[in-house]
């Protein structure tokens, strides 16, 4: 179903959410459709022999060399528009066929290419340190039929790696591509979960990876930590750009940061700005939080307006002396509808009626009654059973012979 339907197919990262898929006309308006490989890597094929393809389907696309496997994630009127977003005119760009849908024979050595990526990955790193090259190889990626492998790495300067493409290529006896991406992009093909409990954005939905800066978190009075800050990908996380431009038009409306606030008994220097309810909190010390006192933006800017007049106003906050008086909360239904429960009536019993007879209580009572009748007995006969043998009796120890005689 979350392949045939709308949902996003949670087996592939980046799938795009189809909602032209209950609109049958748009399915058959073009021949392309948009093919997904191994985590992020997608292609636009033309459908030129007319097979019946749906989303899900494997399919054996054209590659140089030989043929690539992969599964049909989009197909119909949206395909043009994925290429339209992703800059992939058919006018200025080849684009390849589809073959076939995959048989058994191209889903066994596609499964055999496969099961090699794990020990070639770990092989080209042992190789790419013993030649001392500044690059860590990420993934590898085999094609369908295995005739080629693709090495994606990361490099902080630029490598030279032609030696490192003869070892590989002597060393696995396929054709080598080599792949540089960052860090983000990396994340985002092996996936994970953030610290917010989902999935990674740039493994999900995210293709664009925009410039992070710690002014971001300025702006949103983040704490300035780098161990909170960085993501899986030991960058900047990608969240922090988010909500800024709604920061950033909201501290428009409150007073710099860095103009200092002037009264009779003290200066005020900013402490801490709350955007979502519009106060500004200012303390009389500039390295740290002591007798903080928190006001209205609008009334830091008739007090620096004040200021610039060269006066001085008695307190901070005009409202100090005023004592606050609680407000009486009413929970009257706004609509004016009554309560639900209007309609339920109180059953009451009357004194004697209905009344369960409690039984333990008069048991208790009887056995009372009974202890206060009998007179108490000497401890001698409490002690004694009821066959007139002592209740605590002393050990008897037994001789050689096998008589017994009481202790003394």
């Amino acid at each position: 179903m979350n392949k045939k339907g709308c949902n996003r197919n949670s087996t592939q990262k980046l799938s795009t959410f189809d909602w032209m898929c209950d609109l049958p006309e748009t399915q058959k308006d073009t021949d392309f459709v948009e093919v997904q490989f191994k985590n992020t890597r997608k292609g636009y094929f033309l459908n030129s022999t007319k097979i019946s393809l749906e989303k899900g389907d494997v399919v054996a696309v054209e590659s140089s060399p030989g043929h690539d496997i992969g599964e049909v994630t989009l197909v119909g009127r949206l395909v043009l528009l994925q290429m339209k977003k992703y800059n992939v005119n058919p006018e200025k760009i080849e684009i390849r066929r589809v073959y076939r849908k995959a048989k058994e024979t191209d889903l066994e050595k596609y499964q055999e290419a496969k099961g090699k990526e794990q020990a070639t990955m770990i092989k080209a790193r042992q190789i790419a340190e013993s030649l001392k090259l500044n690059m860590k190889i990420g993934d590898v990626e085999f094609q369908g039929d295995g005739n080629k492998a693709i090495f994606y790495y990361i490099a902080d300067e630029r490598v030279d790696f032609r030696q490192l493409i003869k070892v590989f290529a002597e060393t696995f006896r396929v054709r080598i591509e080599m792949k540089q991406i960052g860090a983000r992009q990396e994340a985002g093909r092996i996936g994970g979960i953030g610290p917010c409990g989902r999935e990674l954005c740039c493994s999900g939905w995210m293709t664009n990876f925009n410039s992070v800066s710690t002014s971001a978190a300025r702006y949103q009075d983040i704490s300035l930590n780098p161990q909170k800050l960085a993501g899986q990908c030991a960058k900047l996380k990608c969240c922090m750009n988010f909500e800024l431009d709604s920061y950033m038009d909201a501290i428009k409306d409150f007073p710099s940061k860095e103009i200092q606030l002037e009264t009779l008994d003290n200066t005020y220097y900013h402490f801490k700005t709350d955007v979502f309810k519009g106060v500004i909190s200012y303390s009389t010390s500039a390295n740290f939080g002591a007798n903080v006192v928190t006001i209205s933006a609008k009334r830091a800017k008739e007090i620096i307006a004040l200021n610039r007049k060269g006066s001085k106003p008695d307190l901070l906050d005009d409202r100090a002396d005023e004592e606050v008086k609680p407000v009486a909360v009413d929970y009257e239904n706004g609509v004016g509808q009554d309560s639900l429960t209007r309609f339920d009536t109180n059953k009451k019993r009357s004194n004697n009626k209905n009344k369960r007879p409690n039984n333990r209580s008069k048991a208790i009572k009887a056995d009372n009654k009974q202890s206060e009748q009998k007179p108490s007995e000497p401890k001698q006969k409490q002690n004694e059973r009821k066959d007139n043998a002592p209740r605590f009796q002393k050990p008897i120890k037994k001789n050689g012979n096998g008589a017994g005689n009481k202790e003394k």
